[in-house]
Formats: structure tokens, C-alpha cells, sequence
């Protein structure tokens, strides 16, 4: 007799993957595609164009890491509704991992405005 054993783990966040989950938490429940690319481009300067935005989006509801719903439509957009982004705990969970892993790569280092980070 044999038995499969299949160990789940999650794949870390990529470094886009992360900055897409903040932009969605920074912008809470108004967290759509437009909004989204607009508050990473402020708070980055980086420019995204929507396809890296929406495959990204797509992936991150693939890994449960958010959930989207749909608005009500809108005749500004031709009747079609707004797709919406909240995080899931498991998105929060591994994001506040990936962040906490940064933070403490950062300690010690005297990077931001020559002051020890520490």
C-alpha cells in the first residue's frame, strides 16, 4: 500500500505582489484598478501598465491572498461595474511575514537618511 502525502506551502510574496496588497490596504474599501496603479505610481514614482496590474490582481485571488467583488455599474463606464480588492487574512498574514522579514534586514543598516534603522 502507498500513500501520497502532498505537503501545501505558500509560495512568498514577490516584491510587486507586496506592493499591490499595500496599495490595496492604504486605499481600503475604494481599492480598484485605476485607483490601485494611481496610488502606486504616487507613493513609487513606478509606473505600471494595467496588464502587470491585472495579472498581478488575478494571481493574488488565485493564492486566496485577496478577494474581489464587483460594484454597481456605473454609465460612465459604458454600464460596466468597478471590480473592487479587500485583503484576505491570508494576505495580510503573508504580507505582514515578507514586511516583517524586510524590517529586520533593514536593522542595523544605515540606509535611510544615514540614521541606523535599528
Amino acid at each position: 500500500m502507498y500513500y501520497y502525502v502532498a505537503i501545501m506551502t505558500v509560495s512568498p510574496l514577490g516584491e510587486f505582489e507586496q506592493v499591490v496588497l499595500l496599495a490595496i490596504l492604504r486605499l481600503g474599501d475604494t481599492a480598484y484598478g485605476v485607483k490601485i496603479r494611481n496610488e502606486i505610481e504616487e507613493c513609487t514614482g513606478r509606473k505600471i501598465t494595467p496588464g502587470a496590474l491585472y495579472t498581478t490582481l488575478e494571481r493574488l485571488e488565485r493564492k486566496s491572498m485577496l478577494v474581489g467583488r464587483s460594484g454597481e455599474p456605473t454609465a460612465i463606464r459604458g454600464g460596466r461595474a468597478k471590480r473592487f480588492y479587500t485583503l484576505t487574512s491570508r494576505g495580510r498574514s503573508q504580507l505582514i511575514q515578507a514586511q516583517t522579514g524586510f524590517q529586520r534586514l533593514l536593522t542595523g543598516l544605515e540606509l535611510l537618511g544615514g540614521e541606523s534603522n535599528g
